[in-house]
């Protein structure tokens, strides 16, 4: 199962260099159109490396997946919460149940004592 992992980086670190290499001619990129750009008076680009581009591209892409299903994922995690703290909630009351009284245990001994201690 390592081998495989190992090849898998591998592969994948190749794949990465040969996109990179193959993509190395800059490109501008414009964060508004050039007639918006005009209109508002300021227009902000930057030039760079097409494979820069293709990776910030994918890199956003998972952050924004990530975040996404993080947030899909909240009500699963809510209902696990409430369901844990109920659990511990009753592993308590168990804990308390099993625990014997001081009075010897027996619920009707205790009622009749404290009936006697009452008059």
């Amino acid at each position: 199962m390592r081998y495989i992992r190992y090849a898998f980086w591998v592969i994948l670190g190749i794949a990465l260099l040969t996109t990179a290499l193959a993509n190395r001619q800059p490109v501008t990129l414009n964060l508004v159109p050039d007639e918006l750009a005009t209109f508002l008076g300021w227009s902000f680009s930057v030039t760079l490396p097409l494979f820069l581009i293709i990776f910030a591209g994918i890199v956003a892409g998972l952050l924004i997946g990530f975040v996404w299903e993080w947030l899909r994922e909240y009500k699963h995690r809510a209902e696990a919460s409430q369901e844990r703290r109920e659990r511990q909630r009753l592993e308590r009351e168990i804990d308390k149940l099993k625990t014997p009284e001081p009075g010897g245990g027996d619920d009707i001994l205790a009622i009749l004592d404290e009936s006697q201690t009452a008059r």
